[in-house]
């Protein structure tokens, strides 16, 4: 369905462009006016202006249709699909012990190797 949704809106898309491209604007009237053959036209001397006025706005409004559909469409994918949904089925499950290709670090070495790194007094957190 969002497939379709996507195709549809791209050729109403593309059915604007076209329809915008093709109409005169509100300069063209005055050369009109001089004999140009506007009304040899296939529509009549205004009947082009009106078809392609309504054609336009039709073609307009199930774009905005199309667009709001797509972005509801898209909200509702978004939300079932959260980060939190999954987290009880995974708290409780172990999580399986990952190979690595990282060499084996020895097991905890004694405290008295550990060298201690005296901390400036500046440096040293404050207590509340």
């Amino acid at each position: 369905m969002h497939t379709i949704l996507v195709v549809v809106h791209l050729f109403l898309s593309i059915g604007l462009i076209g329809l915008i491209l093709i109409q005169h604007g509100k300069g063209a009237d005055a050369g009109a006016a001089f004999g140009s053959g506007a009304s040899s036209t296939v529509f009549g001397a205004r009947g082009s202006a009106n078809f392609l006025s309504r054609t336009t706005g039709v073609l307009a409004l199930l774009f905005f249709v199309t667009s709001l559909t797509l972005a509801w469409m898209a909200m509702e994918t978004a939300r079932d699909s959260g980060l939190m949904i999954d987290t009880q089925a995974t708290e409780s499950q172990p999580v399986p012990a990952a190979e690595s290709d990282l060499p084996v670090v020895p097991e905890a070495i004694n405290d008295s190797e550990i060298p201690v790194v005296p901390v400036p007094a500046e440096a040293a957190p404050k207590p509340e």
